[in-house]
């Protein structure tokens, strides 16, 4: 089984407003209110693709309510703590000439909160698959990456990391599945602006050497690295098309590799998957379908 973690899930509010204006009335030409998190995206991603996760993670108050529903609409299991104090937050995402964001706090996650999510993780069995992602919330451990990954060492879970910065530093001595940064965020781990794949390939390999087993790096419109725990090294351009949304990009591609490996259990085909399923979110509105990704599998 694939699970999914998001310490903070949302109930995204997505508007648009034309020529949107300060300390005055603006009016929505647009609005849509969907689930949120990097690791929910994954799980939505991956239900659209046709394969089954269970998300888990926190959630509080209607608004927990809400995204569950929410989640269950779209196909995907869930497996939410239910925190007593506060309410699941809502961010707005506002588009208009500029895009900007307004991201609320979240419940308040106790101890009590953090061993019921540790209880689910110990039942995960060799061979399943777990996905970490995201910000840690102020009131959760700033290590619990590293606990979670510490916990489940040696039980033969393929686990995968997209974070950013110490997050995914610290756990890399646990040896992750897969990690995947952007080129900026490898650039700055390492103090140096990567922007051309040959670029990025000296960099991904530091690593791997220092625990990583295989290696994901996008880099929106100039494509993607894969370098795999055999040293392969597959590279692209992204496909053509018009960027419509960048949120949920990355999370897409995680999810299009994971399904592209689980159908294949070839590192190439998964690479074009995850990169074809990425551009697809990114070319929509929405999270990408199997039909936008397998069209898009046919132009590049």
């Amino acid at each position: 089984m694939i699970y999914t973690v998001t310490f903070n899930p949302s109930l995204d509010y997505i508007v648009r407003v034309n020529n949107f204006k300060a300390g005055v009335i603006n009016r929505t030409y647009y609005e849509n209110i969907l689930p949120g998190g990097k690791g929910i995206n994954v799980s939505i991603v991956l239900s659209n693709l046709g394969h089954d996760s269970v998300a888990l993670g926190f959630m509080a108050g209607f608004t927990g309510e809400d995204i569950e529903d929410l989640m269950k609409g779209f196909g995907c299991g869930t497996d939410f703590i239910r925190v007593k104090e506060g309410l699941s937050r809502i961010n707005v995402k506002m588009k208009s000439d500029e895009e900007t964001e307004i991201n609320g706090q979240g419940p308040r996650i106790t101890d009590e909160d953090i061993d019921k999510l540790y209880a689910k993780l110990d039942s995960l069995v060799a061979g399943d698959i777990l996905i970490i992602s995201g910000s840690v919330p102020n009131t959760l451990p700033q290590d619990v990456y590293e606990r979670i990954m510490k916990r489940l060492e040696g039980k033969g879970i393929r686990i995968i990391v997209d974070a950013e910065r110490d997050l995914l530093t610290k756990v890399l001595r646990y040896h992750p599945w897969l990690i995947k940064p952007n080129n900026h965020e490898l650039g700055a781990i390492y103090g140096v602006t990567l922007r051309t794949q040959d670029e990025v390939i000296p960099y991904a390999r530091k690593l791997q050497e220092e625990g990583a087993q295989n290696v994901l790096i996008s880099m929106a419109g100039e494509g993607a690295v894969f370098i795999s725990e055999k040293g392969e090294v597959f590279k692209s351009p992204a496909p053509k098309g018009t960027l419509v949304n960048s949120v949920g990009a990355g999370d897409s591609m995680v999810a299009g590799f994971v399904s592209g490996y689980l159908e294949t259990e070839d590192f190439h085909k998964a690479f074009r998957m995850g990169l074809a399923t990425g551009s697809a979110s990114a070319f929509s509105p929405d999270l990408a379908t199997r039909p936008e990704v397998e069209a898009l599998l046919e132009t590049f």
